[in-house]
Protein backbone atom coordinates (compact mmCIF):
# COMPACT_ATOMS: atom_id res chain seq x y z
CA UNK A 1 0.00 0.00 0.00
CA UNK A 2 2.73 2.53 0.91
CA UNK A 3 5.01 1.97 -2.28
CA UNK A 4 1.36 2.36 -4.10
CA UNK A 5 0.44 5.46 -2.69
CA UNK A 6 4.32 6.79 -3.38
CA UNK A 7 4.00 5.93 -6.92
CA UNK A 8 0.34 7.12 -7.86
CA UNK A 9 1.17 10.61 -6.14
CA UNK A 10 4.17 10.89 -7.66
CA UNK A 11 2.75 10.08 -11.18
CA UNK A 12 -0.26 12.20 -10.16
CA UNK A 13 2.23 15.47 -9.56
CA UNK A 14 3.88 14.76 -12.90
CA UNK A 15 0.51 14.95 -14.89
CA UNK A 16 -0.27 18.36 -13.11
CA UNK A 17 2.94 20.19 -13.90
CA UNK A 18 1.53 19.99 -17.39
CA UNK A 19 -1.95 19.99 -17.82
CA UNK A 20 -4.82 21.80 -18.65
CA UNK A 21 -7.08 22.94 -15.60
CA UNK A 22 -9.65 20.42 -16.87
CA UNK A 23 -6.71 17.20 -17.42
CA UNK A 24 -5.65 18.27 -13.43
CA UNK A 25 -9.29 17.67 -12.71
CA UNK A 26 -9.53 14.17 -14.39
CA UNK A 27 -6.29 13.29 -12.95
CA UNK A 28 -7.32 14.31 -10.01
CA UNK A 29 -10.54 12.33 -8.94
CA UNK A 30 -9.20 9.22 -11.13
CA UNK A 31 -5.89 9.16 -7.99
CA UNK A 32 -9.04 8.93 -5.45
CA UNK A 33 -11.22 6.75 -7.07
CA UNK A 34 -8.54 4.43 -7.73
CA UNK A 35 -7.04 4.97 -4.34
CA UNK A 36 -10.84 4.18 -3.17
CA UNK A 37 -12.02 1.92 -5.72
CA UNK A 38 -14.36 0.68 -3.52
CA UNK A 39 -16.61 4.15 -2.79
CA UNK A 40 -19.32 6.19 -5.33
CA UNK A 41 -17.34 9.04 -6.47
CA UNK A 42 -20.27 11.26 -4.58
CA UNK A 43 -19.14 10.05 -1.62
CA UNK A 44 -16.36 11.50 -1.39
CA UNK A 45 -18.35 14.92 -0.66
CA UNK A 46 -18.84 13.40 2.75
CA UNK A 47 -15.22 13.44 3.76
CA UNK A 48 -13.27 11.08 5.90
CA UNK A 49 -17.10 9.69 6.76
CA UNK A 50 -16.74 8.15 3.25
CA UNK A 51 -13.70 6.71 3.80
CA UNK A 52 -13.35 5.32 7.72
CA UNK A 53 -16.64 2.95 8.53
CA UNK A 54 -16.31 3.25 12.26
CA UNK A 55 -16.21 7.63 12.49
CA UNK A 56 -19.32 7.20 9.94
CA UNK A 57 -21.51 5.20 11.99
CA UNK A 58 -21.09 8.14 15.12
CA UNK A 59 -21.36 10.74 12.98
CA UNK A 60 -24.93 8.79 11.08
CA UNK A 61 -25.94 9.09 14.55
CA UNK A 62 -26.18 12.72 15.07
CA UNK A 63 -27.48 13.19 11.72
CA UNK A 64 -31.38 12.39 13.12
CA UNK A 65 -31.27 15.46 15.27
CA UNK A 66 -28.18 17.82 13.29
CA UNK A 67 -26.32 20.07 15.44
CA UNK A 68 -26.43 22.83 12.71
CA UNK A 69 -30.22 23.27 13.01
CA UNK A 70 -30.46 25.99 15.18
CA UNK A 71 -27.56 28.31 13.15
CA UNK A 72 -29.13 26.86 9.80
CA UNK A 73 -32.25 28.46 10.92
CA UNK A 74 -30.69 31.91 11.91
CA UNK A 75 -28.94 31.83 8.71
CA UNK A 76 -32.43 31.67 6.96
CA UNK A 77 -33.77 34.67 8.64
CA UNK A 78 -30.35 36.39 8.73
CA UNK A 79 -30.93 36.24 4.63
CA UNK A 80 -34.25 36.94 4.60
CA UNK A 81 -34.18 40.18 6.75
CA UNK A 82 -34.34 43.63 4.89
CA UNK A 83 -32.01 46.41 5.03
CA UNK A 84 -32.22 49.74 6.47
CA UNK A 85 -33.34 50.35 2.74
CA UNK A 86 -35.79 47.72 2.53
CA UNK A 87 -34.04 45.36 0.47
CA UNK A 88 -32.43 41.73 1.31
CA UNK A 89 -29.67 39.59 -0.03
CA UNK A 90 -32.62 37.90 -2.59
CA UNK A 91 -32.57 41.53 -4.35
CA UNK A 92 -28.60 40.91 -4.80
CA UNK A 93 -28.18 37.35 -6.30
CA UNK A 94 -29.70 35.62 -9.43
CA UNK A 95 -32.56 33.35 -8.66
CA UNK A 96 -33.30 35.56 -5.35
CA UNK A 97 -29.88 33.36 -4.17
CA UNK A 98 -32.06 30.29 -4.10
CA UNK A 99 -29.72 26.98 -5.32
CA UNK A 100 -26.75 28.84 -6.25
CA UNK A 101 -24.38 27.36 -4.24
CA UNK A 102 -23.01 25.06 -7.24
CA UNK A 103 -21.55 28.24 -9.13
CA UNK A 104 -19.37 29.75 -6.73
CA UNK A 105 -16.16 30.41 -6.50
CA UNK A 106 -16.00 32.19 -9.86
CA UNK A 107 -13.78 34.23 -11.40
CA UNK A 108 -14.85 37.66 -11.93
CA UNK A 109 -12.97 39.58 -15.31
CA UNK A 110 -14.04 43.01 -14.58
CA UNK A 111 -12.91 43.12 -11.22
CA UNK A 112 -9.77 40.90 -12.03
CA UNK A 113 -10.45 38.15 -8.94
CA UNK A 114 -11.94 35.01 -7.81
CA UNK A 115 -15.35 36.09 -5.83
CA UNK A 116 -16.49 33.44 -3.08
CA UNK A 117 -19.78 33.16 -2.27
CA UNK A 118 -19.19 35.10 1.48
CA UNK A 119 -17.11 37.90 -0.71
CA UNK A 120 -20.61 38.17 -2.60
CA UNK A 121 -22.51 38.25 0.56
CA UNK A 122 -20.30 40.99 1.79
CA UNK A 123 -20.28 42.80 -1.56
CA UNK A 124 -24.38 42.85 -1.42
CA UNK A 125 -24.16 43.92 2.26
CA UNK A 126 -21.95 46.84 0.72
CA UNK A 127 -24.20 47.77 -2.21
CA UNK A 128 -27.07 48.28 0.05
CA UNK A 129 -25.04 50.32 2.57
CA UNK A 130 -24.64 47.57 5.40
CA UNK A 131 -21.02 46.93 7.04
CA UNK A 132 -19.90 44.16 6.12
CA UNK A 133 -19.41 40.63 8.54
CA UNK A 134 -16.82 39.22 9.62
CA UNK A 135 -15.21 36.25 7.13
CA UNK A 136 -14.89 32.72 8.03
CA UNK A 137 -17.34 32.34 10.79
CA UNK A 138 -20.48 34.23 12.08
CA UNK A 139 -23.01 35.64 10.48
CA UNK A 140 -21.81 35.31 7.45
CA UNK A 141 -21.18 31.57 7.81
CA UNK A 142 -25.00 31.40 8.86
CA UNK A 143 -25.91 32.87 5.79
CA UNK A 144 -23.83 30.83 3.39
CA UNK A 145 -24.67 27.76 5.14
CA UNK A 146 -28.66 28.58 4.01
CA UNK A 147 -27.88 29.46 1.28
CA UNK A 148 -25.95 25.89 0.21
CA UNK A 149 -28.66 24.51 1.79
CA UNK A 150 -31.00 25.62 -0.81
CA UNK A 151 -28.44 24.03 -3.34
CA UNK A 152 -28.31 20.46 -1.88
CA UNK A 153 -28.29 17.94 -4.59
CA UNK A 154 -27.05 20.34 -7.63
CA UNK A 155 -23.56 19.62 -8.94
CA UNK A 156 -20.87 21.80 -8.47
CA UNK A 157 -20.80 23.82 -12.25
CA UNK A 158 -17.68 25.96 -12.03
CA UNK A 159 -16.55 27.35 -15.69
CA UNK A 160 -13.20 26.35 -16.86
CA UNK A 161 -10.42 28.81 -16.70
CA UNK A 162 -8.53 28.57 -19.86
CA UNK A 163 -7.57 31.52 -20.57
CA UNK A 164 -6.06 34.90 -18.98
CA UNK A 165 -6.70 35.97 -15.17
CA UNK A 166 -8.99 33.26 -14.31
CA UNK A 167 -6.26 31.00 -15.66
CA UNK A 168 -3.36 32.69 -13.72
CA UNK A 169 -6.03 32.48 -10.73
CA UNK A 170 -6.44 29.27 -10.99
CA UNK A 171 -2.76 28.02 -11.12
CA UNK A 172 -1.74 30.47 -8.26
CA UNK A 173 -4.32 28.16 -5.93
CA UNK A 174 -3.06 24.80 -7.55
CA UNK A 175 0.44 25.95 -6.91
CA UNK A 176 -0.07 26.78 -3.25
CA UNK A 177 -2.43 23.07 -2.70
CA UNK A 178 1.09 21.57 -3.69
CA UNK A 179 3.55 24.33 -1.98
CA UNK A 180 4.97 23.13 1.59
CA UNK A 181 4.79 25.55 4.50
CA UNK A 182 5.16 26.48 7.91
CA UNK A 183 7.82 24.90 10.50
CA UNK A 184 6.44 21.15 9.74
CA UNK A 185 7.03 21.87 6.07
CA UNK A 186 3.55 20.24 4.87
CA UNK A 187 1.96 21.13 1.84
CA UNK A 188 -2.04 20.71 1.69
CA UNK A 189 -1.24 17.79 -0.65
CA UNK A 190 0.96 16.16 2.01
CA UNK A 191 -1.75 15.29 3.97
CA UNK A 192 -5.32 15.58 1.83
CA UNK A 193 -3.95 13.43 -1.14
CA UNK A 194 -0.27 11.72 -0.24
CA UNK A 195 -1.90 10.48 2.81
CA UNK A 196 -5.31 10.22 2.42
CA UNK A 197 -6.85 7.76 4.29
CA UNK A 198 -4.00 7.43 6.49
CA UNK A 199 -4.06 8.40 10.46
CA UNK A 200 -2.47 11.38 11.66
CA UNK A 201 -2.57 10.65 15.69
CA UNK A 202 -6.36 9.49 16.02
CA UNK A 203 -7.63 11.03 13.00
CA UNK A 204 -7.92 9.49 9.60
CA UNK A 205 -6.79 11.78 7.10
CA UNK A 206 -9.95 13.06 4.58
CA UNK A 207 -9.35 13.31 0.58
CA UNK A 208 -9.04 17.00 -0.90
CA UNK A 209 -11.65 15.61 -3.39
CA UNK A 210 -15.39 16.50 -1.94
CA UNK A 211 -13.78 19.02 0.70
CA UNK A 212 -15.77 21.75 -0.84
CA UNK A 213 -19.05 20.38 -1.37
CA UNK A 214 -20.13 20.66 2.71
CA UNK A 215 -19.03 24.10 3.69
CA UNK A 216 -20.22 25.53 5.53
CA UNK A 217 -20.04 23.18 8.06
CA UNK A 218 -20.67 22.76 11.74
CA UNK A 219 -17.65 21.88 14.27
CA UNK A 220 -18.05 20.73 17.44
CA UNK A 221 -15.26 21.95 18.12
CA UNK A 222 -15.89 25.43 16.72
CA UNK A 223 -19.71 25.07 18.57
CA UNK A 224 -20.49 26.66 15.47
CA UNK A 225 -20.56 26.95 11.43
CA UNK A 226 -17.41 28.27 9.75
CA UNK A 227 -16.12 28.68 6.18
CA UNK A 228 -13.88 26.44 4.31
CA UNK A 229 -11.09 29.46 4.41
CA UNK A 230 -11.83 29.12 8.36
CA UNK A 231 -10.62 25.81 7.93
CA UNK A 232 -7.56 26.16 5.96
CA UNK A 233 -6.51 28.33 8.23
CA UNK A 234 -6.74 25.71 10.98
CA UNK A 235 -4.95 23.64 8.51
CA UNK A 236 -2.03 26.19 8.44
CA UNK A 237 -2.02 26.77 12.10
CA UNK A 238 -1.62 22.97 12.24
CA UNK A 239 1.40 22.44 10.25
CA UNK A 240 2.91 26.17 12.43
CA UNK A 241 2.08 28.17 8.92
CA UNK A 242 0.97 31.90 9.37
CA UNK A 243 -2.98 31.50 8.69
CA UNK A 244 -3.92 34.31 5.98
CA UNK A 245 -6.60 36.68 6.78
CA UNK A 246 -10.25 35.65 5.08
CA UNK A 247 -10.35 36.34 1.24
CA UNK A 248 -6.70 37.03 0.95
CA UNK A 249 -6.22 36.20 -2.66
CA UNK A 250 -4.35 33.38 -1.69
CA UNK A 251 -6.88 31.69 0.11
CA UNK A 252 -9.26 32.62 -2.84
CA UNK A 253 -7.45 31.31 -5.21
CA UNK A 254 -7.28 27.98 -3.14
CA UNK A 255 -10.83 27.87 -2.76
CA UNK A 256 -11.49 28.35 -6.70
CA UNK A 257 -8.41 25.13 -7.58
CA UNK A 258 -10.61 22.67 -4.58
CA UNK A 259 -13.93 23.43 -5.65
CA UNK A 260 -12.97 23.17 -9.71
CA UNK A 261 -10.95 19.39 -8.45
CA UNK A 262 -14.27 18.52 -7.33
CA UNK A 263 -16.32 19.87 -9.83
CA UNK A 264 -19.27 17.81 -10.84
CA UNK A 265 -19.86 16.24 -7.41
CA UNK A 266 -23.25 16.92 -5.26
CA UNK A 267 -23.44 19.95 -3.35
CA UNK A 268 -24.53 18.11 0.51
CA UNK A 269 -23.53 20.86 2.85
CA UNK A 270 -23.89 22.43 5.48
CA UNK A 271 -22.37 19.24 7.31
CA UNK A 272 -21.25 18.28 10.67
CA UNK A 273 -18.06 17.79 11.27
CA UNK A 274 -15.87 16.69 14.65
Amino acid sequence: MKNFLITTTMLLFTCIAYATPEQDRETFQKFYTDLFSDIPIEEFGNGVYAIDQDARYQWEATLDFPPYEEALEEGQALFNTPFKNGKNYASCFENDGINIRQNYPKFDAKRNTVITLELAINDCRAENNEKPLAYKKGDIAKISAYMTSTSEGSLINMVTPTEGNGLAAYEAGKQYYYTKRGQLNFSCANCHTQNAGRKARSETLSTALGHPTHFPVYRMKWAGFGTLQRRISSCNTQVRAQPLIGQSETYKTLEYFLTYMSNGLPINGPASRK
